[in-house]
């Protein structure tokens, strides 16, 4: 019988804080265990393996980017959207880097994964196509974004920008070279 109170959300949210305190290579079921006071054997019975763990945390990270993006976004368009998508993943990613860190980058066959990837991907083609995109332009485009704001907020995450230049003007300097490239973005 589970313990009482603990639940598989229960048994993510542990894992989450585990990967918030200690990064994605803290993430396991010993860990998640002593965290939530069980044996390891008593995990089992909400989820099936480590593996289903980390998909978990994937989605749970999905889903708290997916809102964050969502209300930066709402009711916006054009440059303005662009700015705020940016700033709210660059937020996130600040405010959780050893969840993100733990966000799963490649497709996943799980259909609650995918579902999720989807609703995060549709926030960015909605976004964009507010620049006129579509087709296989608006899919580059969406790539193009997504490499810029992962690639800027994982190295600021681990400390990878040692140069001493304010790092909040490249972040303006990096949406601006976004927002510009998206004017001029050549169709398909």
């Amino acid at each position: 019988m589970p313990r009482v109170g603990l639940s598989p959300e229960g048994v993510v949210d542990a894992a989450v804080a585990i990967v918030d305190d200690g990064g994605p290579a803290a993430l396991t079921l010993a860990a998640v265990a002593s965290r939530t006071g069980v044996a390891t054997p008593s995990l089992y019975k909400h989820v099936r393996n480590l593996a289903e763990l980390r998909r978990l945390v994937t989605l749970r990270v999905l889903e708290e980017l997916t809102e964050r993006l969502t209300a930066a976004t709402v009711g916006r368009s054009g440059d303005d959207a662009v700015h705020s998508l940016m700033r709210a993943y660059r937020s996130y990613v600040a405010d959780h880097p050893g969840r993100y860190g733990a966000l799963e980058q490649a497709a996943d066959p799980d259909p609650r994964v995918r579902a999720a990837s989807q609703r995060l991907l549709d926030i960015l083609l909605a976004v964009l196509r507010g620049y006129g995109l579509e087709g296989a332009a608006l899919i580059h485009a969406a790539r193009c974004l997504r490499s810029a704001v992962h690639g800027f907020t994982v190295l600021e995450a681990a400390g990878g920008f040692g140069l001493p230049e304010d790092l909040e003007t490249s972040y303006r300097r990096l949406i601006a070279m976004v927002v510009g490239s998206l004017h001029a973005w050549p169709a398909d």
